[in-house]
């Protein structure tokens, strides 16, 4: 996905995604390969999160899921995010990327891989 001048036409973007537990970072991480609203999912299991819920202060284990993903997706997989998710409110939370940064043909293959 280039232009004419070698340029690309979207950006890349990671998706920071915290789930409940690992099952159900998996299960929202294969469907959003699958259905190629993204390249690839890294999931980090046993993260500690604290935060407010409810006016109190909270702690729970949690999964982190980094979602690689391009700009022009993102309203998509966070809809798609928000109709899987147990939580009410779901973190999704967009990162930008340089797509003239990093490994060259590694960002090229993301956008390979939701282009299809």
């Amino acid at each position: 996905m280039t232009t004419k001048n070698g340029g690309f036409m979207d950006n890349p973007r990671i998706l920071y995604v915290t789930t409940g537990n690992r099952a159900e970072a998996r299960s929202i991480g294969e469907l959003l390969v699958e259905e190629r609203l993204c390249a690839c999912v890294n999931i980090i299991n046993n993260m500690e999160s604290v935060y407010w819920w409810n006016g109190k202060i909270q702690s729970d284990k949690e999964c982190i899921l980094l979602v690689k993903t391009t700009e022009n997706l993102v309203a998509r997989v966070t809809e798609k995010i928000k109709q899987l998710h147990s939580y009410d409110v779901p973190c999704v939370i967009s990162l930008p990327l340089s797509a003239d940064e990093g490994n060259q043909e590694y960002i090229e293959w993301i956008f390979d891989c939701v282009s299809k």
